[in-house]
């Protein structure tokens, strides 16, 4: 039982330690994305600002316009990311802090039962060898009831040790799938949103937006005629 103590325990500071670290990695990542969010809102912000006040190159004006909305649609994009990945990713890990909790104190329980046998046989051992008949009776009755709830404890460490082993690795495929699938969905979706940003830059014609005149070269060519 000393064993099965020690390695449940082992197991289970080995579980809280690694998906803990998983959980604030994880956590630091969407973190990040929020704040790339904010970034990426910051410049469409910026460049639909700069294309409103672009009177004088009308492709530039129409191209960054359509690029703005294109790239802020990838914001939005990054933001249904960074909610499933708070929700699917995140929190299940975060869960286990408290998974982890409830087992330690199950196998505390086991502990202490264990413990309180091992001392009873202890004291039957002692008054074996200078007690009084009545006391000897009294002992073997106690250890027989700690023995009993030694094995009690024993069998229940051993049932929830064994449906912690078989949750934590479900648990664990099914993040780490919904991690990839969230990422993957994302990147597709502003794959396609960047592709349309480089058509927009692409259109941009300069030859066409230098050929304008300048409201006042068209009055100095007015004059002149």
């Amino acid at each position: 039982r000393e064993t099965q103590t020690k390695f449940s325990q082992a197991r289970i500071q080995h579980v809280e330690k690694f998906l803990g670290l998983f959980c604030d990695t994880l956590a630091s990542i969407t973190r990040k994305n929020a704040r790339l969010r904010d970034k990426g809102d910051l410049l469409s912000k910026y460049i639909m600002e700069y294309a409103g006040a672009e009177k004088a190159n009308v492709t530039t004006q129409n191209s960054l316009v359509k690029f703005a909305e294109n790239f802020s649609a990838i914001q939005d994009y990054r933001q249904a990311e960074i909610n499933r990945l708070e929700a699917k990713v995140v929190r299940p890990l975060a869960s286990y802090g408290d998974v982890c909790k409830h087992m330690k104190s199950i196998v505390k329980s086991s502990t202490v039962s264990h413990n309180k046998e091992l001392k009873q046989k202890q004291q039957l051992e002692k008054l074996r060898q200078k007690a009084p008949g009545d006391r000897h009776q009294i002992a073997e009755s106690e250890l027989q009831r700690a023995s009993k709830d030694a094995v009690h404890y024993s069998q229940a460490l051993e049932g929830e040790m064994a449906k912690f082993e078989k949750e934590k690795i479900v648990d664990l495929k099914t993040v780490l799938a919904d991690f990839v699938s969230v990422e993957m969905a994302f990147h597709a979706r502003a794959l396609e949103f960047y592709a349309k940003c480089a058509e927009n830059v692409a259109s941009i014609d300069e030859h066409v937006d230098l050929e304008v005149k300048r409201p006042s070269e068209m009055l100095f060519s007015n004059k002149i005629k």
